[in-house]
């Protein structure tokens, strides 16, 4: 009966669920009256028709038919079976045994029989789907619809507006705006008829029945023009101000309003700003709001009032505009009261180092904005404690203030630059100021362009970052290079960041330097002791003991000692270089110690071709000047020429000359100035024999940098057999510089001297960083070897000192078990006496209660720090 129902009246029931879901909605309470005629007549006309076609479709089902529908399920109808009669073989007993016996057979599987499923399927009635469209829009009906709407279609139909019959007539709605995260409010559920809401809340009223029959009027938009008619049946207004929103008419209401106001968010700045070795800077400060910040500025604008106006600062500033920085904002969490870090590096722009103001600016989302007073700071930048770097950077400040100001920096950097030797570390950086130079002498007299100025203070900002951080291969310079920043920190009030950065430099070339000792260190045998006197051993604990009270000393303010334990630190590097030295030569060689020979050699290699591609560059440059300075150059070749540069002569131009000319010329101008009485240093005569390397062609050199790059490839063949960490760094070192090689080959060859000297950059940096990887490595697994022999138990002689052998690669005492470290005393007796007395008074004065609270807690922190 279910599957004859089903598959005769399916469309009957797809009409109703689709005559009644737009009822439930609501439909026909919006829809013109014509549209629910229509709507209703093709459903009625619909419903009538599929109704008489399931009553035609229908049947009873029989008993006959409901048997035969269960026989056919079972396996050989034994229920048809049992109703045949014998038609053959009656009467013989034989037939008719065998015939009882199948009727027993076919009785025992009818006892099997159960009730057969109905088929409720109609797909294949209805292809499209008609039916689950109905029944979904019946679900959504359900859901967001009422079944009691369907009730209102008989007053619909009349023309009687349904809500004037169940009532409000009135219905009213204020959002909030949507940053408050605050509800919407439905006005007919406010019972006390006041209630506060935000600023820029927004207003709903919606008007049913007749026009007329009811008005609204308010006082909280402020309106005073394009205002609807207070009749209209649908009104929408902002809440700008306190007041009254009243419904008149059968049925309203009146609401007094009280607006929340939406207060200006507020900015401060928490701490002075900071800045780290580098120069980055890093301004706290913290931002509220009633509910959120959404977006903020840091304006920072030169404060001229504020500046030194000497030197290059004396001109007229060029007119730069105000730096604007968006602030950080909390990426989660409430941003209505929060505290964030500004952090950005201003060291290359032209603020750096001068006196600015720091405003800082936020805004809500209402657009109202809040503000912090101009603080005036000193903008941080990084400062540079190399002599020549910090004049570079100075002089790079005065062209950013003023372009006017080159010819004076041209000027300037030729009197730095007067004597070479004494103040250049080498001949790469001295070429690239001399190449400045003429870039800011060329442009005298039509003037320094913007693009020309940026190029300009680029190419500074790039050489005294050079000359700071220095590109020295020999671990002993890098030393002395790290020694002498740290005493012009200790001269010039180094901030504690700049001092940890220092001093974390030093212990690195510190480091660096012990290694190099270790693995160039010759077997001893006791016959090359020095005679007459022991010799004092330091182990590296004892260094960094040493560096490490240093950096102390430092921090307190107490440079003088910090001085006197530099200076010991100092003759301690000179003693270990002399001890190093008198180890003399013979001996052979590990294949370490060879393949770091020949790593330094390559390196050296590499650092003299670039410096004469820089020459073969700035030669092309030369020879691009006017004609009347060529023969001005030339003019001032021939003193050197025939003098040999005699003592007191400037010495500028004759310098100007060699780098000027190339091939045969330079290189006879190297040669007489090799002869003569040369004032200027090695340097000058380096670059008077560098040009006869430098009037090659890009061929000449591109096979030299073939050359080195396929030594380099033999010598990464020859590495002996290394592990661990830095072993494999060392072959990815070399292997970055062998492809930077290849690069600045193949440059070489299509004629780009720029992009060669950037590629062998590339490569003397990879290569430096091959060497210290190589040498770590190299200590490493002697190390280890030494532990797996055995050698861990140190032996003495007959005074009770360690043996030489029996310390590690970087001359630390190996102890009993192996263990590295030492108690030997590496400062003075007199200042640990010293150290003592002072804890000693430090613990006194601490336990005297009757000083101030103050000074107790101050006493404490020192004591729980030493």
């Amino acid at each position: 009966m279910a599957e004859r129902v089903t598959q005769a009246f399916w469309p009957v029931w797809t009409v109703v669920f689709l005559a009644i879901a737009p009822l439930m909605m609501g439909w026909h309470e919006r829809a013109p009256l014509e549209v629910l005629w229509v709507g209703g007549v093709i459903a009625v006309l619909a419903l009538l028709y599929t109704l008489y076609r399931g009553f035609r479709a229908y049947s009873w089902p029989t008993r006959a038919e409901a048997v035969a529908r269960v026989d056919a399920r079972l396996p050989g109808r034994p229920i048809a079976a049992l109703n045949d009669q014998q038609a053959i073989g009656a009467g013989d007993p034989a037939s008719e045994a065998v015939w009882a016996a199948h009727l027993e057979r076919m009785a025992a599987k009818t006892r099997e029989a159960r009730a057969v499923e109905p088929d409720l399927r109609v797909s294949s009635k209805d292809p499209y789907g008609v039916r689950y469209v109905a029944l979904l829009v019946m679900v959504v009906a359900l859901l967001f619809g009422s079944i009691w709407r369907v009730g209102t279609v008989g007053d619909v139909a009349q023309g009687v507006d349904p809500t004037l019959a169940a009532g409000p007539v009135w219905e009213g709605w204020i959002e909030p705006p949507a940053y408050t995260g605050k509800p919407t409010l439905y006005l007919a559920d406010i019972v006390a008829n006041r209630v506060q809401i935000p600023q820029g809340s927004f207003v709903t009223i919606r008007l049913y029945g007749d026009v007329g029959d009811l008005t609204v009027s308010e006082t909280v938009s402020g309106r005073t023009e394009d205002i609807p008619a207070a009749t209209d049946l649908q009104q929408g207004f902002a809440v700008t101000q306190s007041g009254t929103i009243t419904i008149d008419g059968e049925g309203g209401a009146s609401w007094t309003i009280l607006l929340l106001e939406d207060e200006a968010p507020t900015v401060d700045l928490t701490a002075p700003v900071e800045a780290d070795a580098m120069g980055e800077m890093s301004q706290p400060f913290a931002a509220t709001d009633d509910y959120a910040v959404v977006a903020g500025t840091a304006t920072i604008a030169l404060d001229p009032s504020r500046v030194d106006r000497r030197y290059g600062l004396a001109a007229d500033p060029d007119p730069r505009d105000p730096v604007v920085l968006d602030l950080p904002m909390p990426f989660s969490g409430d941003r209505a009261d929060f505290e964030e870090m500004l952090i950005d590096d201003f060291s290359e722009h032209p603020f750096a180092n001068l006196p600015v103001t720091i405003t800082l600016q936020v805004e809500d989302a209402l657009g109202q904005t809040g503000a912090t007073d101009p603080e005036p700071v000193i903008l941080p930048g990084r400062r540079f404690f190399q002599p020549i770097a910090r004049a570079v950077i100075e002089q790079r400040r005065d062209i950013l203030w003023s372009k006017s100001n080159a010819p004076r920096v041209a000027q300037v950097l030729r009197a730095v630059s007067n004597r070479p030797d004494d103040v250049f570390p080498d001949e790469t950086t001295y070429l690239r100021l001399r190449f400045i130079i003429r870039r800011l002498e060329n442009i005298e007299d039509v003037g320094l362009t913007d693009e020309v100025r940026d190029e300009v203070v680029d190419a500074m900002w790039e050489l005294a970052v050079q000359l700071e951080e220095g590109s020295l291969a020999d671990a002993r310079a890098r030393l002395e290079r790290a020694q002498e920043r740290l005493e012009e920190a200790m001269r010039n009030g180094a901030s504690d960041e700049e001092i940890a950065e220092l001093m974390q430099e030093l212990r690195e070339a510190m480091n660096d330097y012990m290694n190099m000792l270790a693995q160039n260190a010759e077997p001893q045998d006791g016959t090359d002791q020095p005679q007459g006197g022991e010799s004092q051993t330091i182990t590296q604990d004892e260094l960094q003991a040493l560096m490490d009270r240093i950096q102390e000393l430092m921090e307190e303010g107490r440079m003088a000692e910090a001085m006197e334990l530099m200076e010991q630190l100092n003759e301690l590097m000179e003693n270990l270089q002399v001890t190093q030295g008198e180890g003399g030569e013979g001996g052979p060689q590990s294949p370490g110690e060879q393949s770091m020979e020949d790593l330094a050699e390559t390196l050296r290699d590499q650092q003299q071709l670039s410096d004469e591609a820089f020459r073969e560059l700035q030669e092309q440059f030369n020879q691009g000047q006017q004609d009347g300075q060529q023969q001005g150059q030339q003019q001032g070749q021939q003193p050197g020429q025939q003098q040999g540069q005699q003592p007191g002569q400037q010495g500028q131009q004759g310098q100007d000359g060699q780098q000027g000319q190339s091939g045969q010329q330079g290189q006879q101008q190297g040669q007489g100035q090799g002869q003569g009485d040369n004032t200027q240093g090695g340097l000058t005569g380096e670059n008077g024999q560098a040009g006869e390397g430098g009037g090659g062609d890009a061929g000449s050199l591109a096979e030299r940098q073939q050359a080195l790059r396929q030594g380099l490839n033999r010598l990464r063949d020859g590495l002996p057999g290394l592990t661990g960490d830095a072993a494999d760094n060392a072959e990815r070192s070399l292997e970055r510089a062998e492809g930077a090689m290849d690069n600045a080959e193949d440059a070489l060859r299509e004629g780009d001297l720029p992009g060669a000297i950037d590629q062998q950059a590339e490569a003397l940096d990879a290569l430096r960083d091959g060497l210290r990887n190589l040498g770590q490595a190299l200590a490493e697994n002697q190390t280890n070897d030494e532990l797996r022999e055995g050698q861990g138990t140190q032996t003495g002689n007959a005074e009770g000192r360690p043996e030489p052998e029996r310390r590690d690669p970087l001359g630390r005492q190996m102890g009993t078990q192996g263990q590295f470290g030492s108690e030997e005393s590496m400062l003075q007796d007199d200042l640990n006496r010293r150290a003592e007395e002072l804890l000693r008074e430090l613990r006194d004065r601490s336990s005297e209660q009757t000083r101030p609270q103050e000074e107790l807690d101050y006493l404490r922190r020192l004591l729980d720090r030493f």
